[in-house]
């Protein structure tokens, strides 16, 4: 407001200390030496402060007959049909606000059409495409398809965790000829978009660009042939041979399942990593590491208590609803499946739990692992089980975030979902060691620590339907039936078996000693085919979802 008085008018705000401040504040950026949280703070500060001159702008505008000042260019931005998760996207446009760029934030699970549109209506410069989970990865070639069918020449620019520039340059590149560009974090969107809207530039940009999707292509139809792994029989023949003549498994206190919530948000608080919350961040590390970093230590210590803040703050106010849901099943290993059955005395399949092997070849005395290892096999008749569960921190997220981002606050928002998901994991850790001392009690006297916690030192796993042990994400439906989870919890899965509220896990409990986390990894054209047979899924189908494990073999099965 004093700067609005001393100035000839309101725009001269704007233009003067309030953009000589961004281009420093991205300056410093852009040199490293400022950090994410303080920029997204920065961009808070320009947005309130624009918000409180609009009405002055409006009126001037109305007054002498002026026209915008046109942006430095035009984005829209969506997270792919099926995916929810946006923290990192929004991130990107709050930066690109901060460099005078205009984005069009269509938020989550957008399809390709109302994507295609508005940025036809709004006359969009270039389209942003981001998404976490790998069946994103298909419905970004859709979209890049969709952008050549329809005449599109702008560019198209690719991010999110599950996306690489070795997927950009291979399966979307090819689909659209008018620049596909991968964009790894926000600290590269600003310079990449500036150089696609400046004449001068974007040309000679594209030509590399595609000079090294080009590269890449060939470096993919080319690498070294080396064996694929082993073929699935020998994969098979080399599982971990567990002695089950002389263990009896564990029987849990209750079979079916049971709900928990609302749960007290207070007693999750212990259980935080906050490793992973300072990753989204853009914050490498180990905490609490991190915040004596000498150059990095203050900004990260700031945003801790900001986040501690507002911790305590939902804590108190109970600004979220955390709940669970938790079930037990007598279940016996049927090759590389599990069969989960209803009760001890019925041999009947309730349901079937698909499982994939380790084909990769492995030093002589180390198994090729599956999940159904850990599970007594169905001949020997021991009477064995499994678990699984659902949880989430994030019901009743979206008033408080529309709130936030109706003050401009874009920081606090983020910083919310932040700690949502924290307060999620925090959740699935808090109701697992609840599992192994209570629900199932193979581990009544476990005493660790969180950092224990945190490095895994519990018996028992808890891999998740997607992640490397289990990669397939259409195992969470069977995960869903069994649980009756949205019932339950209030979590939805989305066409891409995506958990909406995006703050949510899932995942089965195995309680052998033995029992694992490891990566599946690549996969040869004998499991696909004999996966698809098993699951009842058309070839195609399984292809589309296991595609980021296959090996050379299927692809080429695939061409």
């Amino acid at each position: 407001e004093e700067a609005r008085a001393q100035a000839e008018r309101p725009l001269h705000v704007i233009e003067g200390p309030l953009m000589e401040g961004m281009n420093v504040v991205g300056d410093l950026f852009g040199a490293g030496k400022m950090f994410l949280p303080q920029v997204v703070k920065s961009a808070r500060v320009m947005k309130q402060a624009v918000a409180y001159l609009q009405p002055y702008l409006q009126e001037e505008k109305i007054r002498l007959g002026l026209v915008d000042k046109p942006a430095a260019g035009k984005i829209v931005m969506a997270t792919v049909k099926g995916d929810v998760h946006d923290i990192g996207k929004n991130i990107v446009g709050v930066v690109l606000q901060c460099n005078n760029f205009e984005v069009v934030n269509l938020g989550v699970m957008v399809p390709a059409e109302r994507i295609l549109e508005t940025a036809r209506a709004e006359a969009a410069d270039m389209i942003g495409l981001s998404g976490l989970i790998t069946p994103s990865l298909d419905e970004m070639v859709h979209v890049a398809h969709e952008m050549q069918r329809q005449g599109f020449t702008i560019p198209l620019l690719i991010g999110g965790a599950t996306t690489s520039p070795a997927h950009t340059s291979v399966r979307i590149e090819p689909e659209y000829r008018h620049g596909v560009i991968y964009v790894k974090d926000a600290s590269r969107a600003v310079g990449v978009c500036q150089t696609l809207v400046t004449p001068d530039t974007r040309d000679a940009f594209f030509t590399r660009v595609r000079a090294e999707h080009a590269t890449r292509r060939d470096q993919h139809a080319n690498r070294k042939r080396r064996p694929e792994g082993l073929a699935l029989a020998d994969a098979r023949a080399r599982r971990p041979a567990l002695d089950w003549g002389n263990y009896r498994p564990p029987v849990p206190r209750f079979l079916g399942t049971r709900a928990l919530g609302p749960v007290p948000l207070k007693d999750l608080v212990t259980f935080i990593d906050w490793m992973p919350f300072f990753n989204a961040w853009e914050f490498s590390g180990k905490f609490p590491d991190i915040l004596q970093d000498p150059e990095r230590g203050a900004a990260a210590s700031a945003l801790w208590t900001d986040a501690r803040q507002m911790l305590d703050t939902l804590v108190r106010e109970r600004w979220l609803t955390a709940r669970a849901v938790l079930g037990f099943f007598p279940a016996a290993a049927n090759g590389d499946d599990i069969e989960v059955r209803a009760d001890r005395t019925d041999e009947r399949a309730l349901a079937m739990l698909h499982h994939l092997r380790q084909q990769k070849v492995k030093p002589a005395g180390q198994p090729q692992l599956c999940l159904s290892d850990f599970v007594a096999p169905r001949e020997s008749g021991i009477a064995d089980y499994v678990g699984g569960f659902a949880v989430t921190a994030g019901i009743g997220i979206e008033e408080h975030v529309a709130r936030f981002e109706a003050a401009h606050d874009d920081y606090s928002a983020i910083l919310l979902k932040s700690l949502a998901d924290r307060l999620a994991e925090a959740l699935a850790e808090s109701l697992h060691l609840r599992v192994r001392r209570e629900f199932w009690g193979y581990a009544p006297e476990e005493s660790l620590t969180n950092e224990q916690l945190v490095r895994e030192e519990y018996r028992g796993i808890r891999p998740a339907p997607g992640y490397p042990a289990c990669p397939d994400h259409t195992e969470k439906g069977t995960l869903w039936r069994l649980l009756d989870a949205e019932a339950a919890t209030g979590i939805r899965l989305t066409e891409s078996y995506a958990m909406y509220p995006a703050a949510a896990v899932s995942g089965w409990y195995f309680s052998h000693p033995d029992a694992r986390y490891f990566a599946v990894g690549t996969i040869g054209a004998d499991q696909l085919e004999d996966y698809a047979r098993r699951k009842g899924m058309a070839l195609p189908e399984a292809r589309r979802w296991l595609g980021p494990i296959l090996g050379r073999d299927s692809e080429a099965d695939a061409a």
